[in-house]
């Protein structure tokens, strides 16, 4: 079974006072548009938030077709590593990967997250699937996980009290995909996310001229 596993719990400051999951992109709030690019190639989804959000966010997945489950935070603004290990700690049974997606990118491809699967599905022996963009940033919040190896990788670095998003990725064999094996999947746009309202109607318009 593939899980998505979209994480919403920060407070996105840099977005000013709005929650920007619940912002509208063409009249769909951010974290149902995220929802409903990656519906084609998942089977589950789980949406890791914070206690203040549970019913607005239920509100708006509301009539989603797959199964929705909410993991939601012990420690509201524990950041993305403590997301990661409360989201794909309540992934249901029989669940062998999950993608893990920031819920502030909208132009996540399904194409891409099921070549992700496809790579992960094909070695059994890797417990993470982690583009690379051209940058050299490995785009740990747009990747495909082994849920148990990865949940002890989170606890570990918090333990350690080491918060940076690529903490984990130290305790996990790791299948990088690098920018020029991205082109065979539609390259870098996926891992385009906003962080301000101008970069949400940026956003916007570019989707709408892609329709």
């Amino acid at each position: 079974m593939r899980t998505g596993v979209i994480l919403a719990g920060g407070y996105s400051t840099r977005f000013g006072e709005a929650d920007k999951a619940f912002s509208h992109i063409d009249g769909t709030p951010l974290i149902r548009h995220v929802a409903d690019r990656l519906r084609p190639v998942i089977d589950t989804l789980v949406i890791n938030a914070r206690e203040d959000q549970h019913e607005r966010f239920a509100n708006v997945m509301d009539g989603y077709p797959l199964e929705v489950t909410y993991a939601i935070d012990d420690v509201a603004g524990g950041g993305p590593v403590s997301g990661m290990a409360t989201g794909l700690s309540v992934v249901p049974e029989g669940t062998a990967l999950a993608f893990v997606v920031a819920c502030d990118m909208p132009f996540v491809e399904a194409d891409l997250v099921d070549a992700l699967f496809e790579l992960a599905e094909a070695e059994a022996d890797v417990g993470a699937v982690v583009p690379t963009s051209s940058d050299g940033w490995h785009q740990v919040l747009h990747a495909v996980y082994r849920p148990a190896p990865t949940i002890d990788a989170c606890r570990a670095a918090i333990a350690r009290d080491e918060r940076k998003v690529l903490a984990p990725l130290s305790r996990l064999h790791v299948r990088y995909v690098d920018p020029d094996e991205l082109t065979q999947y539609g390259g870098e746009r996926s891992f385009e996310n906003v962080n301000t309202p101008g970069e949400l109607e940026a956003a916007a318009a570019a989707l709408q001229s892609t329709e």
